[in-house]
């Protein structure tokens, strides 16, 4: 007998964040997230649970747009329709919402959540690996003087070694942060720049010389999304560029590879419309020799769950540590029990599905 997806809940829930590591960039501060958890229910009594991450100022989405689209849209179309594949299900939702790719998202990895724990294995064997178990990580650093200098000291006391610093909002100030960040980081420290796009042409031609001196291992997203021409201009000085805003789905991954704009595309399950299309997009960019990391929108609990197992399924991943911040972002975490994160590297266990578990306060929630 078919599997059918037989129900569709959500439920709304806003998180803090430390203010210690609290990420201010060119497009502004993260202070505070609303988030909606999102639960399918099969005709086989198995659950799955998604995670719709989006702020406005990144996305244009939030937990408002996300449930109403989902309860007056996308649940009604797709309860009653097969679990699988679930290629399906996500080409339903796109025939009836344009766009508002982290609203698909919530829903697409609960489905791939209650396809993998039907198939009773890890979400990353139902995407096709894993290649890897183990997932390097880092954590974005930012604010001046002793805001860096807090900031630094809260995510060493978490346990990270790896960095980078959000550039892109004035040059003289950003430079100065860099340096800041290398003399407290110390010189053998990871540490790479994020401009978020804020950075001109000229300032990033600017810019990139003083990085370099600085240690700086990369700069992401150093001009607006669609300067392509100017992204592979910079890139040409010598600094690995990764694209990130510039790469939302499989139409944006390939006009950066045809403008050979970037060395490394960081990926989010959000951006991509869900786990087996991120890891679809990871199989063009291997194919044209690019390498992934996982960025992050500051996913919760269930959405940095995604984020390690499509890391551990795609083909090729960057050397350069993925932004799988979960819990140690916010001053509470939403799930029973925690990745396996020691700010360092997040593990992949061997429980079905994502193999995370929500408080039982959230899973009461749910309607």
């Amino acid at each position: 007998m078919t599997t059918t997806i037989a129900a569709i809940q959500t439920a709304r829930i806003t998180l803090n964040a430390d203010p210690d590591l609290l990420v201010r960039g060119a497009r502004g501060p993260h202070d505070r997230s609303e988030f909606l958890l999102v639960r399918v229910s099969t005709s086989d009594g198995v659950e799955g649970y998604g995670e719709v991450s989006a702020t406005p100022l990144w996305s244009g989405e939030d937990g408002t747009t996300a449930d109403h689209f989902i309860r007056t849209l996308l649940a009604p179309a797709l309860t009653g329709q097969p679990l699988t594949p679930v290629a399906a299900a996500e080409d339903l939702m796109d025939k009836l919402l344009h766009g508002n790719h982290f609203t698909k998202a919530g829903v697409s990895i609960a489905l791939w959540d209650a396809f993998a724990r039907t198939l009773d294995v890890p979400l990353a064997v139902a995407l096709g690996g894993p290649h890897r178990t183990e997932i390097p990580i880092k954590l974005s650093l930012s604010g001046d003087d002793e805001q860096l200098e807090r900031a630094y000291a809260a995510a060493r006391a978490a346990g990270f070694e790896a960095f980078k610093v959000k550039v892109g909002l004035d040059l003289p100030t950003d430079l100065h942060r860099v340096r800041r960040a290398r003399e407290l980081a110390g010189p053998d420290a990871f540490l790479g720049t994020d401009a978020n796009g804020g950075w001109t042409r000229a300032e990033a031609i600017t810019a990139v010389p003083q990085l370099k001196a600085f240690g700086v291992a990369f700069l992401e997203q150093p001009l607006e999304p669609r300067d392509l021409r100017g992204t592979k201009a910079v890139r040409q000085l010598g600094l690995p560029v990764i694209a990130d805003e510039s790469v939302f789905g499989m139409h944006d991954l390939v006009d950066v590879i045809e403008a050979e704009a970037a060395d490394v595309v960081s990926l989010y399950v959000g951006k991509s419309g869900g786990p087996g299309r991120a890891v679809r997009m990871a199989e063009v960019a291997a194919a044209h020799g690019l390498p992934v990391l996982l960025g992050s929108n500051g996913e919760l609990g269930i959405g940095a769950a995604a984020q390690l197992h499509v890391a551990a399924a795609v083909p090729r991943l960057s050397s350069y540590p993925s932004d799988i911040i979960g819990a140690h972002y916010y001053t509470e975490d939403v799930l029973a029990k925690p990745l396996d994160s020691d700010g360092r590297r997040v593990r992949l266990g061997d429980a079905p599905g994502l193999g995370v578990t929500l408080r039982d306060d959230l899973l009461r929630e749910f309607r």
